[in-house]
């Protein structure tokens, strides 16, 4: 345990050492022009022009001297990335301080892995930032908004970890105030000036070559370039069919008997091309994880009723942390699952209680079934996409702050607790610019047996707001006659109503019916323009990447 903790500490200096070295060169440029005072007040007043929090925008940069936007972008990034360690050295402080309590210990746990992660998704932004110039700040718009957008929902994770759970408050007080809460306005900040990019080259008369947003370039047979040669080769000789590295058996005719040893077996030198485990029919009682160093799975099944994975984890029954409870999680990149079953079996009784939890980029599951009740599948974060999938739950079962689209799906509604409603969505997103959000496209809502005698006693609604600015659109879906006809149902009192951004185009069934829904200023039912920023082309740009998993899609709307 010391040793792993001495390991930590140096990380973090490196991690430091290498962020400060990055933003040295900013401050380097300015002690040398001092003389236009009214000249550097005007450039932050430029800069912060976007920001809703304009005050923490002005105080943060008002020091900055430059003609250059690039340096004020990097300074707002490295004062976050300061208050990201702060926060980080706090929770292993705090993980010993805790010790006599152990679910609150868990939560300062998870917010020790998630600042870890947002470690990683910061020096991807630091990395572009520094490594660039105004053309890279346009041209990586949308990668840094996204690893942005990442950070938050980290942050966010760490602070939910402590609801319902009993313990010193002054601990957790000591986290948000060591730099968490500030870590995630400055996120937030950093956001908002690349949302504002346009404006801001535009103040400092800078023209760009502007080209078409994209997150990752196709090669000229189609599949993205960051796949390697051979595995690009192979895709479209086997159109995404490739033969298995390893397969899993109960039975003992594969070289594994659980996932969990296939996955350990992954190549520790697998930089490039993809890891393919093929699962045989059979129930799998085990708890799975794709761990960020295991990049490019795929895992695929017999079918969703012949390999099942299942696990009973849950907050009510088992005492652990929401994100914990997941049968199966991944943090990987290019993660794609075909033809299996997941399910958590701890029942409504155990409330929070995930089947699949994704944080993780250019994620695709196809034809899988997902089975819960409340808290079924887990958007955490990254860019992702289901395809012919059943999704089964009750309260909040798709949720998170990921950047997904769920299209050509059945999503079932099962029969809550007693004096439990229904809600389909509960998505997280913190700041208003944020790239997050959970488009419902082209996919049937409608009851389980058990719920349909009272369909109409129990309320179920398409979504709630889980934050500040959730965002949902429900789109070109069948939905059925037992959505209740306010659609959407408020998390707390008034709260996010005037922020959050809920809509509806083009749905149709009993359900779809917009006449009686809620009069929230955030509630939109939308024109086809749009609509058009929610498909798969424009809200995940899947055309840039989708190709190379195989799977059909459509990228704009019927």
């Amino acid at each position: 345990m010391v040793a792993k903790v001495v390991v930590s500490a140096i990380s973090l200096i490196l991690v430091v050492g290498v962020v400060f070295g990055v933003v040295a060169v900013v401050h380097t440029s300015k002690h040398n022009d001092q003389e236009a005072p009214a000249a550097q007040s005007k450039a932050v007043t430029a800069i912060c022009q976007n920001a809703d929090d304009k005050k923490l925008c002005q105080h943060t940069l008002g020091n900055v001297n430059s003609t250059d936007p690039t340096e004020y972008i990097q300074v707002a990034v490295k004062v976050t990335f300061e208050n990201i360690i702060k926060s980080l050295n706090m929770s292993d402080k705090l993980i010993v301080e805790s010790n006599h309590n152990p679910r609150l210990k868990m939560s300062f746990e998870d917010c020790k892995d998630m600042m870890e992660f947002a470690v990683d998704q910061l020096e991807a932004v630091t990395s572009t930032i520094g490594n660039g110039n105004v053309q890279t700040l346009s041209d990586k718009n949308e990668d840094l908004k996204n690893w942005l957008t990442s950070v938050v929902a980290f942050q966010q994770t760490c602070f939910d970890g402590f609801e319902g759970v009993e313990g010193d408050k002054k601990l957790t007080e000591q986290l948000q105030q060591g730099g968490l809460e500030d870590a995630g306005r400055l996120t937030g900040m950093a956001l908002d000036l690349l949302t504002g990019i346009s404006g801001i080259l535009e103040a400092f008369n800078l023209k760009l070559n502007v080209k078409p947003a994209s997150r990752r370039l196709l090669g000229s047979d189609g599949y993205p370039t960051w796949l390697s040669a051979s595995d690009r080769k192979l895709l479209a000789v086997n159109r995404g069919r490739i033969q298995p590295n390893v397969v899993v058996a109960k039975d003992g005719s594969g070289q594994f008997k659980t996932i969990g040893a296939a996955l350990a077996a992954y190549p520790k030198n697998l930089n490039t091309g993809r890891y393919v485990i093929y699962v045989k029919a059979g129930v799998y009682d085990e708890i799975i994880t794709v761990d960020k160093n295991m990049k490019n799975v795929l895992i695929y099944g017999d079918g969703p009723r012949r390999t099942i994975i299942t696990g009973n984890k849950s907050f009510a029954k088992t005492g652990v942390t929401t994100m914990r409870t997941a049968t199966f999680s991944v943090a990987a990149p290019g993660f794609i699952a075909k033809g299996l079953g997941i399910k958590n079996n701890a029942g409504p009784e155990g409330h929070q209680a995930v089947a699949l939890r994704i944080q993780a980029d250019y994620a695709v599951v196809v034809n899988c079934r997902i089975d819960g009740y409340q808290d079924t599948l887990y958007i955490h974060e990254g860019i992702q996409y289901y395809r012919n999938c059943v999704i089964t739950g009750t309260v909040d079962f798709i949720f998170g702050d990921g950047t997904a689209v769920i299209q050509n799906s059945k999503i079932i509604v099962r029969r809550p607790l007693d004096g439990q409603f229904n809600t389909v969505t509960a998505q997280g997103k913190k700041f208003r610019n944020q790239s997050s959000g959970i488009v419902i496209q082209n996919c049937q809502i409608v009851p389980e047996m058990q719920l349909f005698p009272d369909r109409f006693r129990i309320k179920s609604y398409l979504g709630r707001p889980w934050k500040d600015y959730s965002t949902a659109i429900i789109m070109e879906s069948e939905l059925g006659d037992f959505i209740h006809p306010d659609g959407w149902a408020p998390w707390m009192g008034t709260q996010f109503l005037n922020t959050l951004y809920f809509a509806e185009y083009g749905n149709r069934g009993p359900g779809a019916n917009t006449a009686h829904r809620v009069k929230w200023a955030g509630f939109h039912v939308i024109d086809k323009n749009t609509a058009q920023r929610f498909t798969v082309g424009s809200f995940i740009r899947g055309h840039t990447w989708l190709p190379a998993a195989g799977v059909r899609f459509e990228a704009g709307l019927r």
